[in-house]
């Protein structure tokens, strides 16, 4: 069991405030009840009320909306240290669902261990709000991809971007990081078809700037990559410890 001063949460964490023992101490309560969920079953239900939020500790998710129509618009995928269902644990009912991709670990937390843990430790709770707009701030630039970026820059963003938050945890670097999501779910994503997202990733295979084979994305020329998307991690706010 990974104890929460080792923790993805608390590595991403640490990338905005130098947490002290006491905050270090809170987390870990936050991570006491811990769970495993089997992949394709939803954690939360799109309208479901009363919900708890969790700790993603290992896997990947993903959050999405279904349409009347019965079809779905993939919001973001969430790696390990994100928060899942945060602003719904806020707000009276969810307004998206979770569904694992692969089976994971996330530690289950009450509305009222949130408050608590935010009462007892303000700079913790500064830092949680922190990774809460990093959130809302990556849902802009999807927002701005999918209306403005050809589907080759949107795809390299993209990537780039899940790139940066593995990095921030441990789990990704500049040569490429471990994906397990498909083309159906990159289509989802970025508003294309599965038809789509096979010709652009064979596209920027054989231009030399990244390979995505096997459950593995490869940076083959990261700067050309970044060159093409135009892509500035400024956004994410990851440079550093900032909060003393």
């Amino acid at each position: 069991m990974i104890l929460a001063k080792q923790s993805p949460l608390t590595r991403k964490l640490s990338a905005f405030v130098a947490l002290s023992e006491a905050e270090l101490a809170v987390l870990e309560r936050l991570h006491q009840r811990r769970r495993i969920f089997a992949a394709g079953r939803d954690l939360v239900h799109q309208g479901q009320s009363d919900q708890a939020a969790y700790i993603l500790s290992s896997g990947w998710v993903c959050s999405y909306k279904v349409q009347a129509d019965g079809t779905r618009q993939v919001v973001d995928f969430q790696v390990p240290g994100d928060f899942l269902g945060l602003r719904s644990v806020l707000l009276r009912t969810s307004d998206h669902s979770f569904e694992p991709i692969v089976t994971i670990e996330a530690a289950e937390v009450l509305k009222s261990d949130l408050l608590v843990a935010f009462a007892q430790t303000p700079r913790l709770a500064t830092a949680i709000l922190w990774a809460a707009s990093r959130d809302e701030a990556m849902v802009v630039e999807h927002l701005v991809g999918i209306g403005r970026r050809d589907a080759d820059a949107r795809m390299a963003h993209f990537l780039l971007e899940i790139g940066s938050r593995l990095a921030l945890v441990a789990m990704g670097n500049k040569e490429g990081y471990a994906c397990p999501l498909t083309q159906y779910h990159l289509a989802d994503a970025l508003g294309l078809s599965a038809i789509h997202v096979n010709r652009i990733l064979r596209q920027l295979r054989e231009a030399g700037l990244m390979t995505f084979r096997k459950g593995h994305v490869t940076f083959d020329d990261y700067e050309g990559l970044v060159k093409l998307a135009e892509f500035d991690p400024a956004y994410l706010d990851q440079t550093g410890p900032l909060l003393k």
